[in-house]
């Protein structure tokens, strides 16, 4: 069984913090392979099951822009923990959500954390925990890592997303007719390449976007025999961009 749980967050929203309440003192630390990126990895154990945690870099989006955003995405895509927890700061809820929604274009096992609960509250600041989860279609749930408020309700969270209590339905983003159409476009002939093994929809997107970071990646992944398949659908989808 898959136990690993990324932790994910834009920085200041206390992800070390709650990283480091969870995993105590069952935690070591390095670099990422072939990077100058910190990595952070430690022990949680909850009634059920020991899990293997994985705190990613700080980052405010999940695109090619710095060397942690390409880590973070990477452990995502490539790796796929069975669960990824995205931290908020509950004061700044509408900014963090960006990256909670990135993450659920890549994943549908995650759980959005809105910490920092405490200083929300001191401003006057009240967050409906049950009607975020149904708009965002998966658990959210109310913290403070420094107060140690919430951690049992996100612990039992976390057992009953590992053991398939909790089915989730994350939301997605609806783009323009034009982007909606090229990605429906994109779509059979990338699962043609990956199959299920990768989410079709946001590679559409990254292709749109002309990630070139991550068609490096994409191809590294595939291996030398299956380069030119992925290299086909990257040059079609450039063929109709430059075309439209």
């Amino acid at each position: 069984m898959n136990k690993r749980i990324a932790l994910a967050g834009n920085p200041n929203t206390g992800k070390s913090t709650l990283f480091n309440l969870l995993t105590g003192l069952k935690q070591h630390t390095g670099n990422w392979p072939g990077k100058t990126v910190a990595r952070a990895e430690g022990e949680l154990t909850t009634e059920k099951a020991t899990y293997q945690i994985i705190d990613l870099p700080g980052t405010y989006s999940l695109y090619s822009n710095s060397e942690d955003e390409e880590v973070a995405r990477n452990y995502i895509i490539f790796e796929k923990p069975a669960l990824t927890l995205v931290v908020l700061d509950a004061t700044s809820i509408e900014r963090n959500l960006n990256l909670a929604l990135q993450v659920m274009e890549m994943t549908s096992q995650v759980i959005v954390c809105i910490n920092l609960i405490d200083e929300a509250r001191r401003k006057g600041i009240e967050i409906d925990a049950k009607k975020m989860s149904e708009q965002l279609g998966v658990p959210v749930i109310l913290l403070s890592a420094r107060e140690k408020i919430g951690i049992i309700q996100l612990l039992k969270t976390i057992d009953n997303m590992m053991e398939r209590k909790i089915t989730t339905k994350p939301f997605q983003i609806a783009y323009s007719d034009d982007i909606e159409q090229k990605i429906k476009q994109l779509e059979p002939h990338i699962k043609k390449v990956f199959g299920d093994d990768l989410p079709t929809r946001w590679i559409a997107l990254r292709l749109l976007d002309n990630d070139q970071s991550l068609f490096d990646e994409l191809k590294s992944y595939l291996g030398q025999d299956k380069q030119t398949s992925i290299e086909k659908v990257i040059y079609s989808n450039k063929e109709r961009s430059y075309g439209a």
